[in-house]
């Protein structure tokens, strides 16, 4: 059975889209993967079709499309099938997040350095406490270096919350790449960008094994 990795975050604008579709393209350079969009904006959906006719994409990635009672059965299913599975949540907690966590090996939450997107993650982190599941966060957006993001990481850190040490920086590549159905390890491969994302890999690959 493959890994299920939640992409969760109550706050819209964080980036949970982008990290799953970004994060599916440098898995399936090494794994099978699949994606999983139950967000009722369907963006990963339309990121999938879209990805079908582009000459760039290198990699094969089944993408579903579920929601309610069927959410479950379609995991296992995609789980059976595949090394990886990412689930684009929505940005609320509602049942299906709920049935999402609880089905994950991980849970990732993307926030901008800032207080809001952090105070935002209360929800997903409490359920995911009580589905006693695996949490990481990761910076989506992020400067180099700020006072304001070592803030939040000492903050972070005095509460025992896992915080990725790879954080993906504010660059359009990211947004360039999603606009053309790729991730940015195919529309530039040799690019900053694409070394976040394969390095944040290599450390979510470590949490799941």
């Amino acid at each position: 059975m493959g890994k299920i990795i939640a992409v969760a975050q109550q706050k819209g604008g964080a980036g949970k889209t982008m990290l799953a579709s970004q994060l599916a393209v440098a898995f399936a350079e090494t794994a099978s993967v699949a994606v999983l969009d139950i967000d009722p904006q369907a963006s990963l959906t339309i990121w999938a079709k879209l990805r079908s006719t582009a000459a760039k994409a290198g990699h094969k990635i089944t993408a579903a499309n579920t929601a309610g009672w069927r959410l479950t059965t379609e995991l296992e299913k995609l789980a059976a099938a595949h090394d990886i599975v990412l689930i684009d949540t929505p940005p609320v907690i509602d049942t299906d997040n709920r049935r999402a966590i609880r089905a994950s090996h991980l849970v990732l939450i993307p926030l901008n350095p800032s207080p809001p997107d952090l105070w935002a993650a209360e929800g997903t982190l409490k359920m995911a406490a009580e589905e006693k599941r695996k949490v990481a966060l990761v910076f989506n957006r992020a400067p180099a270096s700020s006072k304001l993001r070592k803030r939040l990481e000492a903050e972070i850190a005095a509460r025992r919350i896992r915080l990725l040490e790879t954080a993906l920086a504010n660059r359009a590549g990211y947004a360039n790449a999603f606009a053309e159905g790729l991730g940015v390890t195919e529309a530039g491969p040799t690019t900053i960008a694409a070394e976040e994302v394969r390095s944040l890999a290599a450390a979510i690959q470590n949490l799941l094994t």
